[in-house]
C-alpha cells in the first residue's frame, strides 16, 4: 500500500481512494480496510461494503472479495452527523489555568470526550461550561480544545487549549514528543529491572478491534515506554512510566507485554471483565476483590477504585504564547493513595 492517500469532499462526506499493491493483496476487502483504516471498525466497514459504498476498479464487491495489486478501492463514507454537545456544571479539579490553556486532574470513571450515545458527562461538556465559549475549535465540536486524551479509568493531567494558536503549539509539542508525561501504577509481579525501556510498535489487534497489541514487523506506530521501580511488594510492583510517545493504551499494552500487567486492568490485566462489555458495578467489585485477595490482601476495595491503577502524574511543555516551561503535578487520587497504604501494610506482614 503507498504511503499516501487519496481523500476529496463529497457533499461534506468523504471520499478514499487507496492503491493495492503487491505486499497487502489477496486479503478479504473488510479485514484489508480494517488495517488501513484504523479508526474505523470492521462491523462500520462491513455495512459500508453492503451498502454498496465500497468498490473496486468502480465496481461493487462483497466482504469476501479478494483485491488484487494494482486495483483502487474507492471507499465512500457516509456524511457526519450533526451532533449537539452541551455544557454542564461538572466539577473541574483545576491544576493551572492561564488564558491560553487550562489543566486539570480527570478522575476515574470520567470519558474525556462524547460519543454517539454517549453525549453527557465528559470533559467536553465540563469545560464547555467552564470556558463559556473560549475553546479551541481545530478538533470539532465533539473534541472542543482537545489535544490529547487519558482512558475514562485513567485520572490525572490532562491539558485543554482555549484557542487555535495554544492547540497547534501543543499538538506539535505532541508530534515532536517533547511534551513530559510521567505516569504512576501499580502492576503485577515482582518486576526484575530497576529500570527500563519498552520500544514496541503498536495498533489494533487484529482479533477484537477494540483493543491495542504489540503490532507485528512493520506494521503498527512506534511506541516507546521508559519505567522505573518505586518500590517492590512481592506480588505487585509500584512503578513510574514516562512516556516518549503516546499511543492508545501504551503503558497498558507495553506493560501486559512484559509480563506485569496492570492492576484492574479490565482489558490487559490478570482478571479480565466479561466478554461484550465493561462488568457492572457488583461484579466489577467482586473482580477487583479478587485481583487484591490474589495478591495477599484480603482488605474491601478502596473507594473509588475501578479500572486500571493508573495515573498521568506530571504534565510538562512549553507555553504557547510564553515559551516557558510549565510542569504541573496531580497528587495521587483518594483511591490510589489509600491501595498503597494496604498495600505497604500487607507487605509489612508478609501478605503481599
Amino acid at each position: 500500500m503507498q504511503d499516501t492517500k487519496q481523500i476529496t469532499d463529497v457533499d461534506h462526506g468523504a471520499v478514499i481512494l487507496l492503491d493495492v499493491d503487491g505486499t497487502i493483496q489477496e486479503q478479504r476487502i473488510d479485514k484489508l480496510l480494517s488495517l488501513l483504516l484504523e479508526d474505523k471498525s470492521r462491523s462500520f466497514l462491513q455495512k459500508l461494503i453492503a451498502d454498496g459504498a465500497v468498490t473496486v476498479d468502480e465496481k461493487p464487491v462483497k466482504a469476501s472479495f479478494k483485491a488484487k495489486e494494482g486495483s483502487v478501492i474507492r471507499v465512500e463514507l457516509p456524511m457526519p452527523q450533526d451532533l449537539e454537545v452541551l455544557p454542564q456544571d461538572i466539577p473541574l479539579d483545576i491544576l493551572y489555568e492561564d488564558e491560553d490553556v487550562l489543566v486539570i486532574n480527570k478522575p476515574k470513571n470520567m470519558v474525556v470526550h462524547p460519543a454517539p450515545g454517549h453525549m453527557t458527562d465528559t470533559v467536553v461538556n465540563a469545560v464547555l461550561y467552564h470556558c463559556r465559549g473560549q475553546l479551541s475549535g481545530i478538533n470539532g465540536v465533539l473534541r472542543p480544545g482537545i489535544v490529547h486524551r487519558i482512558d475514562k479509568d485513567t485520572t490525572g493531567s490532562l491539558i485543554i487549549c482555549k484557542n487555535d494558536m495554544a492547540h497547534q503549539s501543543l499538538a506539535a509539542q505532541l508530534a515532536e514528543h517533547s511534551i513530559e508525561r510521567t505516569y504512576r501504577a501499580l502492576v503485577w509481579g515482582s518486576v526484575q529491572a530497576d529500570e527500563g525501556v519498552i520500544d514496541k510498535p503498536i495498533g489494533r489487534d487484529e482479533k477484537n478491534r477494540k483493543k491495542m497489541a504489540i503490532a507485528p514487523y512493520g506494521k503498527g506506530k512506534r511506541a516507546v515506554t521508559h519505567y522505573t521501580v518505586l518500590q517492590r511488594f512481592g506480588k505487585l510492583s509500584y512503578i513510574e512510566c514516562r512516556l516518549e510517545t503516546g499511543r492508545t493504551h501504551q503503558i497498558r499494552v507495553h506493560m501486559a507485554d512484559l509480563g506485569h500487567p496492570l492492576l484492574g486492568d479490565e482489558i490487559y490485566g490478570r482478571f479480565k471483565a466479561p466478554e461484550g462489555g465493561s462488568a457492572d458495578a457488583q461484579s466489577e467489585y467482586k473482580r477487583l476483590k479478587k485481583e487484591l485477595t490474589q495478591a495477599g490482601l484480603t482488605c474491601a476495595v478502596p473507594e473509588g477504585m475501578r479500572g486500571q491503577c493508573l495515573h498521568a502524574m506530571r504534565l510538562g511543555f512549553i507555553h504557547p504564547r510564553t515559551g516557558q516551561q510549565v510542569v504541573v503535578d496531580a497528587p495521587l487520587p483518594q483511591y490510589f493513595e489509600a491501595l498503597l497504604e494496604r498495600i505497604k501494610q500487607g507487605n509489612d506482614e508478609g501478605r503481599v
